[in-house]
């Protein structure tokens, strides 16, 4: 059985794992040094990042431009130095370590690669991005032909979450087949099914390689998708209380239990219960950041990783995650005053979605409810997600604003 190298981090404690669930017995993994055989670990065995085909430079160079959605200039700088590394040979002597694969593996219908060059019809190459500790996290493999363009992805669900994802992904394109996005591309779903014991979803591939739209009028284009995608399946003004959101979060925090957390979260929704504003609602997509979009050159806006979908919610929480995000993830402010700032920026960030007049603040007390009841849901805490701490940062917040909020009525914690 492969074991973690000495020295390892977190993603390199998880690379055994990564590994058996990818290519499970009697399939091999194997950690070497040099050669040419197998997966380049980028930069390491015990910091990875990114498996590469090491036979190939063209698909190695390829799986790296297109592993992840690259945020800063000095990432994507970076990314582009790395696969010019690779294109050119030296990545594979600066990055010495293999993952190897013995033959044999068997998961209820053959090796992952047969079973995925079956699906699409021609044979793929593999390439895989390791990703931090959460609850949600779950192999998705880069398909790449010879030359290293990418076919499609596809997503394995290993567990209740993770299959679950995957199958509300699923269900979530065939959905978006259907409607209209003007301006917003949405992958094809190529194949829906299970490999083994696991949830399987195979994907097209956007065509991330064209040009971008420059920051602005990137950014105004992000903000017209969201608006499309928050209306494309219709648009309900009703009060709040008893509204198809306020149900189902009502039935999540009770799922929750006794939790302390879960009582404040339904102190806060009381709180906005008593104001009872008449909101817009619609859909969103549920996890809309910098990594899941882009904006062309051309107008359009590229959006991915549809896990998290769904209607009947108030209108204009993809701006709200999208600037919440972006302020602890990219800007590194601290969680606390991300969530207090998102409050206070809210009118502003969701006057393009026709939110009625002096309730911006209380949808962003929506939002960051119905975050804190995915996180508490999936346990993001409990994986490592240092986000997943919502009474640390989240609930001061919201409880600090809404003590203050007219009607609210103070709540208690």
């Amino acid at each position: 059985m492969l074991t973690p190298p000495p020295g390892a981090d977190a993603r390199g404690a998880y690379l055994p794992e990564l590994a058996g669930l990818v290519w499970p017995a009697p399939a091999r993994p194997a950690l070497r040094r040099g050669g040419r055989a197998g997966f380049a670990v980028v930069p390491s065995a015990a910091r990875p990042r990114l498996l590469v085909p090491a036979g190939s430079r063209r698909a190695a160079a390829g799986a790296v431009r297109h592993s992840t959605e690259a945020q800063s200039a000095k990432a994507r700088l970076r990314r582009a130095v790395l696969a010019t590394a690779f294109r050119t040979g030296l990545g594979r002597l600066a990055f010495r370590d293999r993952l190897v694969v013995e033959p044999g593996g068997d998961a209820g219908g053959g090796a992952l690669d047969a079973h995925l060059a079956a699906v699409l019809g021609r044979p793929a190459l593999l390439s895989i991005h390791i990703g931090p500790a959460r609850a949600n996290r779950k192999p998705v493999v880069q398909l790449l032909d010879t030359a290293g363009v990418p076919i499609g992805y596809a997503k394995l669900g290993v567990d209740p979450l993770t299959r679950a994802l995957v199958e509300a992904e699923a269900a979530a394109l065939a959905r978006l087949a259907t409607l209209d996005l003007p301006g917003v591309q949405v992958a094809e779903a190529l194949h829906h099914g299970v490999w083994g014991a696991h949830a399987l979803l195979v994907q097209s591939a956007l065509p991330v390689g064209l040009p971008r739209a420059a920051p602005g009028p990137a950014a105004e284009a992000e903000r017209a998708a969201m608006v499309t995608v928050s209306r494309c399946a219709g648009v309900d003004h009703r009060p709040y209380a008893g509204s198809a959101h306020d149900r189902r979060l009502e039935v999540e925090l009770a799922a929750l239990g006794d939790r302390p957390e879960a009582a404040r979260l339904r102190a806060v929704l009381a709180g906005v219960r008593r104001v009872d504003p008449v909101l817009g609602l619609g859909a969103w997509h549920g996890d809309w950041n910098g990594g899941n979009s882009a904006a062309l050159a051309d107008g359009r806006v590229l959006v991915w990783d549809w896990e998290r979908f769904a209607d009947d919610v108030p209108l204009g929480f993809d701006a709200l995650h999208r600037r919440v995000q972006t302020a602890i993830t990219r800007a590194g402010v601290e969680p606390r005053s991300a969530a207090a700032r998102l409050i206070a920026a809210a009118p502003d960030d969701l006057a393009p979605f026709g939110q009625p007049a002096g309730v911006a603040d209380l949808v962003a007390v929506l939002y960051l409810v119905e975050l804190a009841a995915r996180y508490l849901r999936d346990r993001q805490a409990e994986a490592g997600a240092r986000l997943g701490h919502v009474d640390a940062w989240l609930l001061p917040a919201v409880e600090e604003h809404l003590a203050g909020r007219p009607g609210a009525g103070g709540v208690a914690k």
